[in-house]
């Protein structure tokens, strides 16, 4: 496709729904319906193939006559409370952690999840080269939480989630698991070490032993710290920390803002 601009070398070039994606419209994927649908232009020229690379510094894209311009990278911790939700929105309506975050312009989206009844700290950031990088099994990035339980774990069971327990067709491990405490009415808390990030992944293995999760509370991701930050608060990443991160996921290191 011939595009009314000089062409610069292919190195500086990257795919329109990378780019749009950066911009904050949306996720890839949803980018590329909006070039499918026409509705994305390069330098005045309609494009609707996938394939279609753009230089960010001299190429001039709009969607829906709107220019388009990356987003600066932000990086947040959240304090997320139990009863929120990690996602975007919810067709039901229920609360998300993002009305807990600054409004803005920015597509900000969470790495790795809480589930509903859980809390702690939440990563969130606009960059999803760093999400994807961060939440890929092969970084095996710790996660560190604190549960208390109705009872506590015999050293045979606590043995038996560092070696692995079925549920539901695979093997959950932890990769450390601490006794910290006794709790009223014979309840325990432990503070336990992931190196995984499967679905509700402690409170399958707390229920495969037959005990329940009473809390749970997120307290690390990797070298990143939730430290004292209230609950339901949030706090921008300092550039020490960001670059730390990105180093723990693999990523080359950048310009952040």
């Amino acid at each position: 496709m011939d595009l009314a601009s000089p062409r610069p070398s292919p190195s500086n070039r990257v795919r329109l729904q990378k780019y749009l994606a950066a911009c904050g419209l949306g996720s890839r994927r949803f980018c590329e319906t909006l070039i499918a649908g026409g509705r994305v232009s390069v330098n005045g020229v309609p494009v609707v193939e996938q394939g279609c690379r753009v230089d960010p510094e001299s190429d001039v894209v709009r969607a829906d006559g709107r220019l388009c311009r990356p987003q600066g990278k932000r990086y947040l911790v959240l304090n997320k409370p139990a009863g929120f939700l990690c996602t975007s929105r919810d067709p039901h309506g229920r609360r998300t952690f993002l009305s807990l975050l600054p409004r803005g312009g920015e597509r900000l989206f969470s790495v790795g999840r809480l589930d509903h009844d859980s809390e702690g700290l939440l990563l969130v950031t606009n960059d999803g080269e760093f999400a994807l990088r961060f939440a890929h099994p092969r970084h095996l990035v710790s996660k560190v939480y604190l549960a208390t339980v109705n009872g506590r774990l015999s050293v045979g069971q606590v043995d038996s989630m560092k070696t692995g327990l079925a549920s539901n067709g695979e093997t959950l491990r932890a990769l450390s698991v601490e006794f910290l405490r006794g709790r009223p009415g014979g309840a325990a808390e432990y503070r336990i070490t992931l190196g995984e990030g499967r679905n509700r992944q402690i409170r399958r293995m707390f229920e495969a032993l037959g005990f329940r999760v009473l809390t749970l509370r997120r307290v690390a991701i990797g070298s990143l710290t939730l430290g004292n930050l209230p609950l339901g608060q949030w706090r921008e990443l300092s550039a020490a920390e960001i670059e730390r991160l990105r180093r723990e996921a693999g990523c080359l290191p950048s310009r952040t803002g």
